[in-house]
């Protein structure tokens, strides 16, 4: 065997650790499973939508209009009531309500655009729950398109500029409780998104700059071997934990500050901008708002920081800790995508619980749960991050009470003075 296969096998063994395959082979399954998702979202796109149609004009344009609806979806409800038609499409997981008032042929036939009242049933702003809403919107393009047809078919004497665009439309949108007239779920989901994408991708960027952060500083005390001298100190392995965790915080307290003044800054410069004032409709973050999204910020980065902590205990050196970032990094674009791509309402229960239960989830979703005056679950989160927290910070302080940090690993079956083993350990631990 030569010498270079000998190096060539050496540096192998090196590189292929369980801390840098199971990384990969997490990720790999990340986005197989988000491509699996997107797939069934393309066959969702060809299904019919399920609307409800209360169809008042029964001239020729009016049942034109109705046999091409009836054509390309599904109907929940056929009446005279909106409100039973707003109700059977709630039911029934319908987009929307289309009303044809009495006097839609009559109107288009006197030269006059046809008026259509929609009334969409919106659940979800993510970019793939547009899905439904926009099928719809083919239908209505559809509608236009066959009147058209009929117009210039039959020669009726309309002007021109009637028969390319026969009909007028007013929309009235339902969305977590607020009723937003002259808004279209379109124009609501454009603004949503503007003002919530870019959210997700700086908080990712944020923890995985100060989880990398922990865990790099903890793997270059054990190849500068700065640990070892750090535990012979006179100083309890509790205070050690303690002090890392402390300047952790204020490094997360610093970061969520900085986020806090730029987010600040980035919706007001949208809220000028916009094309609709989402604040007349009561969708505004006030002073009380921007310290709960604060507050999220600040219990997911100390969530992150705990984590990394407890992963960097199995940091070797640097190039291992390079490796260990890799389950923070998953960790963090897992919801980023999630809620960049669906609304968290929309998700199937067993994706809104791993979305809840990563800590990173809850201030990419904050701001707009926030406008939507949902404190409760903004406080659920909270709460659970920092709770995710306290478990972290426990498991590392019983790390730092066992040789595990410079035997590389566990001592099976040691107790404590008080007869405890394994993590309950630490409860005697602090100021020891």
């Amino acid at each position: 065997m030569s010498a270079l296969t000998n190096i060539v096998r050496k540096e192998l063994r090196e590189l292929l650790t369980l801390t840098v395959i199971l990384p990969i082979v997490v990720m790999a399954l990340l986005f197989g499973s988000l491509g699996t998702a997107i797939g069934n979202v393309a066959q969702q796109a060809q299904a019919k939508p399920t609307i409800a149609v209360v169809p008042m004009d029964r001239g020729a344009l009016g049942n034109l209009s109705l046999q091409v609806l009836a054509a390309g979806a599904k109907f929940a409800y056929n009446g005279t009531s909106v409100d039973e038609g707003l109700q059977a499409a709630q039911a029934n997981n319908g987009v929307a309500v289309l009303y044809f008032p009495s006097n839609f042929t009559s109107s288009i036939l006197g030269g006059n655009r046809g008026q259509v009242e929609i009334y969409w049933v919106m659940r979800g702003a993510g970019i793939l729950d547009s899905i439904s809403s926009g099928s719809v919107e083919a239908l209505l393009s559809s509608v236009s398109k066959a009147i058209s047809m009929y117009l210039i078919g039959t020669g009726v004497p309309v002007p021109a500029n009637v028969v390319l665009a026969p009909t007028n439309r007013t929309d009235t949108t339902y969305f977590h409780g607020v009723v937003m007239t002259g808004v279209s779920p379109s124009v609501l989901g454009n603004m949503l998104a503007s003002q919530s994408t870019f959210v997700p991708v700086i908080i990712m960027m944020i923890i995985l700059m100060a989880g990398s952060m922990v865990i790099t500083s903890m793997g270059m005390e054990k190849e500068n071997k700065t640990l070892e001298t750090l535990l012979t100190l006179p100083v309890g392995r509790g205070a050690i934990v303690a002090g890392k965790l402390i300047a952790s915080a204020v490094i997360g307290l610093f970061m969520a500050g900085i986020y806090m003044v730029g987010f600040s800054y980035y919706i007001g410069g949208l809220s000028a901008s916009a094309p609709v004032n989402l604040a007349s409709y009561g969708l505004t973050l006030t002073p009380i708002d921007y310290i709960l999204l604060g507050v999220s910020v600040f219990a997911a980065l100390f969530a992150a920081l705990a984590l990394c902590m407890v992963l960097g205990t199995f940091a070797k050196n640097y190039k291992a800790a390079q490796t260990l970032t890799m389950p923070v990094t998953a960790l963090a674009m897992l919801p980023m995508f999630m809620t960049m791509f669906w609304d968290y309402n929309t998700l199937p229960a067993a994706a809104q619980a791993i979305v809840f239960a990563i800590p990173f989830s809850h201030p990419m979703m904050a701001m707009r749960s926030l406008m939507f005056k949902d404190y409760a679950f903004v406080l659920m989160g909270i709460g659970y991050s920092f709770a995710f927290a306290v478990v972290m910070i426990l498991i590392a302080i019983w790390i730092f009470r066992t040789d595990r940090l410079l035997t590389g690993r566990f001592t099976r079956g040691t107790a404590n003075r008080h007869g405890r083993k394994g993590i309950w350990r630490f409860v005697n631990l602090p100021g020891r």
